[in-house]
């Protein structure tokens, strides 16, 4: 178990985005168009009008009220320092723009890469993963010989098909963890389920197969959400006001920062309870 706890940790340190060392790549590389998200169009490789030459953010505390909802539930999962120190070696775009583009095209591959260690990473640290720790040990090593190959190497990458890999070992992890949930005779909830603005105030979802859930605006106050496998659920505006999420799976910072909630919400202790949730 030491070893397990020692090889999560390490892992998990590189997972956590890290401004102070990246060259503002989010705030670059990625397009946005206006919407409820973001006040105006920007397009791909343009910077955002306010990255500063420090690469920092000029209205970092003040995003939500200056209409860039959408920067606030971004996580680059820490690919953002990965690209810019480890992949580039801290030569940063502004002073070698012969690397603009390139850098631009590695940072969203990395992002994705990095997002599949966060879940093997948290796959890896559970109980439930003893009957596949090895596989899941043997997917995340190979996942993060991929984040150490050069540019060029990365841009080649096939990663829908690593994904696919990657998917298929969450799998077997999420039925391990949601198994320990009672039965339930309910309607049935499952993977990719549409339930924009659904009233589910008080449901017991424990256990419930949420991948890639369509939830935005969904009531879900007080409801039980235990054990339940939530990698790619889509929780915008989803109010878990009062509900219980531990023991949850595969739940992210930015889905909890794009829902609403209260000082009663109970969340898995990896996350932080959003600033605009208590204020």
């Amino acid at each position: 178990m030491s070893d397990r706890i020692t090889i999560n940790d390490n892992i998990k340190k590189k997972l956590n985005a890290d401004c102070g060392n990246c060259f503002g790549l989010c705030c670059v590389a990625l397009p946005y168009a206006k919407s409820a998200d973001f006040p105006n169009d920007k397009d791909g490789g343009t910077p955002c009008s306010n990255l500063q030459s420090d690469y920092r953010c000029g209205i970092h505390q003040n995003l939500r009220n200056e209409g860039y909802k959408g920067c606030t539930v971004y996580e680059c999962f820490g690919a953002g320092q990965k690209v810019s120190q480890f992949t580039y070696k801290g030569k940063d775009w502004r002073d070698n723009p012969s690397l603009a583009k390139e850098m631009f095209d590695v940072f969203p591959i990395m992002q994705q890469l990095h997002e599949m260690l966060s879940y093997l990473s948290e796959a890896l640290h559970r109980d439930e993963s003893k009957p596949i720790y090895r596989d899941i040990q043997a997917v995340l090593e190979k996942t993060e010989e991929h984040t150490h190959l050069p540019p060029q190497s990365i841009l080649t990458l096939d990663v829908h098909a690593h994904r696919a890999v990657v998917n298929e070992i969450l799998l077997r992890m999420s039925e391990l963890v949601r198994s320990k949930a009672p039965v339930k005779k309910q309607k049935k909830i499952g993977r990719g389920i549409e339930l924009l603005g659904a009233n589910l105030r008080g449901a017991d979802l424990r256990g419930s197969n949420l991948r890639g859930a369509f939830l935005i605006a969904a009531n879900l106050q007080n409801a039980d959400l235990r054990l339940s496998d939530f990698i790619g659920a889509d929780l915008r505006d989803a109010d878990l006001s009062g509900a219980d999420l531990t023991g949850s799976i595969f739940l992210t910072q930015a889905q909890i920062n794009a829902a609403k909630g209260d000082q009663n919400t109970k969340l898995p202790s990896s996350l932080k309870t959003p600033f605009h949730w208590t204020n």
